[in-house]
């Protein structure tokens, strides 16, 4: 299986602006630039979208392992916070944070808590990222 995604870019980098979009038309020409990735302007930016990304992922992974292990998930609602960081050479994506708020009635605690871990370690956007991930996780029962 393979999935695209396109960016478009013109100009310079502060003064540039870009549009970003997806094979399947959820995001199309959604713009971006400078303003909304380092001055917190509105519009999208790439740390965003890999957040979207990664708490998508997580939360799809997390109801696979909560099944397997004999549990089904009234909801799961996941946040990512993606850290962006100046290093030495530029920038980079140093850590993300995942916050998870569960309901899933009758959940055995254990249980819940290493399929949390398993979906963290496990699902493909984690496998793939040169970053610290961590979590923080609450259940409703």
């Amino acid at each position: 299986m393979k999935k695209t995604a396109s960016a478009h870019w013109q100009g310079g980098i502060k003064d540039g602006k870009g549009t970003v979009s997806t094979q399947s038309g959820a995001l199309s020409n959604v713009p971006y630039g400078f303003n909304t990735r380092f001055e917190d302007q509105p519009g999208s930016n790439p740390e965003e979208l890999l957040g979207a990304a990664h708490a998508s992922c997580f939360s799809m992974a997390l109801s696979k392992e909560l099944g397997d292990a004999g549990m089904t998930a009234q909801s799961i609602d996941t946040q990512a916070e993606v850290t962006l960081d100046k290093v030495a050479g530029g920038f980079a994506i140093t850590a993300i944070h995942l916050s998870l708020n569960a309901t899933v009635p009758g959940a055995d605690r254990e249980a819940f808590e290493q399929a949390v871990e398993t979906a963290k370690n496990g699902c493909p956007l984690s496998k793939v990222l040169n970053a610290d991930i961590t979590l923080d996780a609450s259940l409703d029962t």
